[in-house]
């Protein structure tokens, strides 16, 4: 006698075995990065696109390897910077001051030159800085970008990082030639301030803009070069941001006699010729003063944050 269907018993489907962890997270990335990559088609030209997907791969793959070093106590820096900022730590020796106070420096140059780790090695990718623009307007589209858990912009790749320290270039930020502009860029990095006040548990130091030389400046500029950088160390600008702290490199670099010719211009002596980048001696003289502003900054802003663990 055959079996009917219901004399043959039921077996119950086999369920799908789950994909193992690091299967998870390899299928999550690369939905995020599809995701990702789809919004930006549209706007990128393709040469920009397919950089853009270069780095964020780069990236997101280092992204365990540069968190591991923040582990909450601040030891974790980088340097956004371009030439003025590559000769402070080539020529004097940032990285090593630091060091040797068990800071780790990692620095992002022009998008080009990319990350590079405590070593000074590059690590192939960058951090996709907007348009590599660090100057105010520049940084106040960098700094209100939207933070998500990969570094899949520019700002979520720097709070990895537990102090960032950044600063804009002498051209165009010394090359003021209106009050109109000064009022811009004083409103530029009011929008600076507001992005990081969103992100308390993350130190930023600032540095004021380098001055110009007198070949590429005149009085007037000059003046209100020294006007902006004398406002971003003021209380004004700095009051109530417990984690934003200004190292004035404009006044370390600039002429201080208001009755000098060039007065509020790059020093006689740290200048070559027409050059507004600052010579090896302003290096090897300025950058020990910034290595001792960044470690007693980061000494004071670890002793806030054990008075305040909650913040």
């Amino acid at each position: 006698m055959s079996a009917t269907p219901s004399d043959i018993p039921e077996i119950p489907p086999t369920p799908p075995k789950a994909p193992p962890r690091r299967l998870r997270r390899a299928l999550l990335l690369f939905v995020a990065l599809a995701l990702v990559l789809a919004g930006l088609f549209l706007v990128r030209p393709a040469r920009s696109l397919a950089r853009y997907t270069r780095d964020a791969i780069g990236a997101v793959q280092d992204s365990s390897r540069v968190r591991r070093l923040s582990k909450g106590n601040y030891t974790n820096l980088i340097f956004l910077h371009h030439s003025t900022g590559e000769n402070l730590i080539q020529q004097g020796l940032l990285r090593e001051r630091l060091g040797a106070h068990g800071l780790t420096l990692w620095d992002h140059g022009y998008n080009a030159q990319g990350l590079r780790d405590p070593g000074g090695n590059p690590t192939g990718y960058s951090y996709n800085i907007p348009d590599d623009n660090t100057d105010p307007e520049g940084l106040a589209r960098l700094f209100n970008q939207r933070r998500i858990p990969l570094p899949l912009n520019a700002l979520s790749g720097l709070l990895q990082h537990e102090v960032v320290i950044f600063k804009s270039c002498f051209d165009p930020t010394s090359r003021i030639e209106s009050d109109e502009k000064l009022v811009a860029y004083k409103e530029a990095y009011y929008q600076v301030r507001l992005g990081i006040q969103r992100h308390p548990e993350t130190l930023f130091i600032l540095l004021t803009q380098p001055p110009l030389n007198p070949a590429e400046t005149d009085p007037a500029q000059a003046a209100r070069a020294r006007a902006l950088a004398d406002w971003l160390v003021s209380p004004e600008f700095q009051g109530g941001v417990d984690n934003l702290v200004v190292f004035d490199l404009f006044d370390q670099l600039a002429e201080g006699d208001p009755n000098a010719p060039d007065a509020n211009m790059l020093r006689a002596d740290y200048r070559t010729l027409g050059d507004s980048h600052p010579n090896r001696l302003a290096n090897e003289r300025v950058a020990p003063q910034l290595a001792d502003f960044i470690v007693q900054a980061v000494q004071a802003f670890r002793q806030r944050r054990a008075a305040s663990p909650t913040e």
